[in-house]
């Protein structure tokens, strides 16, 4: 079966666009999402107009702020603490990967713990450390509801997570844990990586090397979550997982495009709507 990203974030927009409405109709200014662009980016730039056209269609106002690349981390901080201050903005997003003269985690601590949309902040994946979560990591959070479309209970699951990045896997694995799974994240330097991942009854792959997950690497009837998302010489995209290899010996995968990328955007706008509930003091 596939996961259909593309029409569950259709779901997941449908019910925030419910959530904003309520929100506004119970006397509250709309939420308002703020995404920092650094630098030229191409890839970036796709991705930051989706999400602000998104944040309009659910009735959210959205703020662009598009700096240079030779922008100093000094203006960047400065920008950071205006948007923190700013009662009009309950999200803010700062477009990854930064230029190289910026230390990203430098930026991601400086934003407020509840306008971080991200879910980046350390404070927030301390609170998803401590099972009390409330912004949590938008693609690990979008892959969980993916896993809750296929109906499959996850309690007692053995999970195999490739990659160990700050964005997905580490996130992810804590997620799952939080399902209570059995969970074993793999990194460049695990040994035997073909075998461990063969035990996994779901995978998910976010390693950033085209079709790096094999056949023979897949346990028949594994749920796959393939996080990637890869160029390949000809233009075409695809992920990290060899889809056509292994789609008929999963029980679901999802496809690259269409898969986790449009839960990720989802998400953000769910966290957004969670981000202003915060700041509202009312119930996230």
């Amino acid at each position: 079966m596939i996961l259909d990203g593309k029409g569950v974030a259709g779901q997941v927009t449908d019910e925030v666009r419910a959530g904003v409405a309520k929100f506004v109709a119970a006397g509250h200014p709309p939420p308002g999402l703020a995404v920092v662009l650094v630098g030229d980016n191409a890839a970036s730039h796709v991705y930051v107009r989706m999400k602000r056209k998104t944040t309009e269609t659910v009735g959210m106002r959205s703020f662009a702020h598009d700096l240079p690349a030779d922008t100093t981390v000094e203006s960047l901080l400065a920008l950071i603490d205006r948007l923190n201050a700013d009662p009009d903005v309950s999200g803010i997003l700062v477009q990854l990967p930064l230029p190289k003269h910026i230390d990203a985690e430098k930026i991601t601590e400086r934003i407020d713990v509840k306008k971080d949309v991200d879910g980046f902040n350390p404070c927030n994946v301390g609170r998803l450390v401590l099972k009390m979560p409330v912004l949590r990591p938008c693609t690990p959070l979008g892959c969980m509801r993916l896993l809750k479309e296929t109906g499959v209970d996850l309690v007692g699951l053995h999970a195999v997570v490739i990659g160990q990045s700050n964005i997905v896997g580490r996130p992810m694995a804590l997620e799952l844990l939080m399902a209570r799974c059995t969970v074993t994240i793999c990194h460049s330097a695990t040994r035997g990586l073909p075998e461990i991942v063969r035990q996994g009854d779901i995978v998910v792959a976010g390693v950033g090397k085209p079709r790096f997950v094999r056949r023979d690497w897949i346990k028949p009837g594994a749920i796959v979550i393939d996080v990637g998302i890869n160029r390949l010489p000809d233009g075409k995209l695809c992920g990290d997982v060899d889809f056509d290899a292994v789609k008929d010996l999963a029980s679901w995968i999802t496809p690259v495009p269409g898969g986790v990328g449009p839960m990720t955007i989802a998400t953000l706008l769910a966290n957004t709507l969670t981000a202003a509930k915060w700041q509202a003091g009312g119930k996230q």
